[in-house]
């Protein structure tokens, strides 16, 4: 650590714009140390923009979680760690390093390698290793842990000038990397599905107890800014979760339609999934799309992560003016309003003609609430070939 570096305090730290809240004294910053209520320690050095890392904690809910930053502003390590019964100590929970090759590699960039790490007060820790990034696989193992790897003295205010977390990785870790044997699970990239979405497009195809009809048009998408959204419309964040870089364009969307076998009372229709078709290139993988901060060192086997939606919707749509649509949406249910007429129906749910704003909102029902992933299909050369929602809970598209 520099010998310039010195700490700022905060009310609050967002760790992805580093970003924080109101400015505290020291004098603040330890009146709510012993409290146990939530400050921020913020390492700097002069000439240095961003900063060294940052520490958030808050002892009346037991957190303490850390992040350190190279000179771009990207996380390079982060520490989780829990106040335990005896106040003394902390478990260290969670470890997270990340590698990147240069200055121009994106911070989370699919092909960034990194080394997470779960650790448990029962002495064991799950170690996950991507040394090609989240496209490649991962390296698994659980391990024993010795009683002093697990824990850490519960810092006092004054003990603030120690560095949050290091970005490299403890030395027992690395010894289990280097040792690593053929014991080590050997897992495939949760990045990618192994879902054969194709084949609910395919009329005849039985899957899961129904039977694949023709695909349904439901209109098109204009994508002027070459960022796709794909999030509830109803959401209250105003920047959507889920994007997907794309050539600018307009795009048709169709909604895949299924019959579903007699269940007692009589078959019926049902859209099982929606598709974006950016290109008519084959499939060659799918990749599930990540939002902002997404990692998939933190899903389990069967896990993915997606947009949430309380609103049974989701909905494609231009990044560059997604408020803007949402807004205009919004205003189309309004009755009377002199927006309704930019408003349809379709097989998959609504359509809203985006008129001046040179882009359009396909909006389409989920099975329920809950989080749905998004789904990039791309050709053997890497380019989209079209984007993918699964709706219906129940369907299984690999049966």
């Amino acid at each position: 650590m520099p010998e310039t570096t010195y700490v700022t305090f905060e009310e609050s730290w967002d760790a992805a714009s580093r970003t924080g809240g109101r400015a505290l004294s020291p004098a603040e910053a330890r009146a709510r140390d012993a409290a146990g209520l939530p400050y921020a320690v913020i390492y700097r050095v002069p000439g240095r923009e961003v900063p060294l890392g940052a520490r958030m904690v808050a002892w009346q809910a037991g957190i303490l979680d850390s992040w350190a930053y190279d000179e771009h502003g990207r996380r390079t390590a982060e520490a989780e760690l829990r106040l335990r019964t005896d106040e003394g100590r902390l478990l260290i929970r969670c470890l997270l390093v990340r590698r990147y090759p240069d200055a121009q590699t994106a911070e989370f960039d699919v092909h960034c390698p990194r080394t997470a790490v779960e650790l448990s007060e029962g002495g064991s820790a799950r170690i996950s290793h991507q040394p090609e990034g989240m496209r490649g696989a991962s390296l698994e193992a659980e391990v024993a842990v010795a009683e002093e790897h697990l824990w850490t003295a519960r810092p006092c205010f004054d003990d603030w000038p120690a560095l949050p977390v290091e970005d490299t990785l403890p030395d027992w870790v690395a010894a289990e990397l280097d040792g690593a044997a053929s014991d080590w699970r050997r897992e495939p990239s949760r990045l990618l599905g192994s879902a054969d979405f194709d084949r609910v497009f395919r009329p005849g195809t039985l899957t899961a107890g129904a039977t694949v009809l023709d695909s349904v048009p439901c209109g098109s998408v204009r994508v002027p800014s070459g960022v796709l959204a794909v999030a509830c419309p109803q959401s209250w964040d105003e920047v959507p979760g889920i994007t997907v870089a794309v050539p600018p364009g307009t795009y048709p969307l169709k909604a895949a339609l299924v019959e579903v076998a007699d269940r007692g009372y009589g078959p019926y229709k049902e859209v099982t999934a929606v598709r974006l078709q950016i290109c008519d290139a084959p499939v060659a993988a799918w990749e599930m799309a990540l939002g902002p901060g997404d990692d998939t060192l933190q899903l389990r086997a069967g896990e993915a992560f997606g947009f949430d939606t309380d609103g049974a919707t989701g909905a494609f749509g231009d990044a560059g003016v997604w408020q803007d649509l949402r807004d205009l949406l919004e205003r189309a249910h309004r009755p009377g309003s002199p927006e309704a007429e930019k408003l349809a129906s379709s097989a998959a749910g609504m359509h809203l003609d985006g008129g001046g704003l040179g882009a359009d909102l396909a909006v389409f029902y989920t099975g329920g609430d809950g989080v749905y992933p998004v789904w990039v299909g791309r050709s053997a050369s890497g380019e989209v070939v079209c984007v993918d929602v699964q709706t219906a809970f129940e369907r299984d598209f690999e049966a």
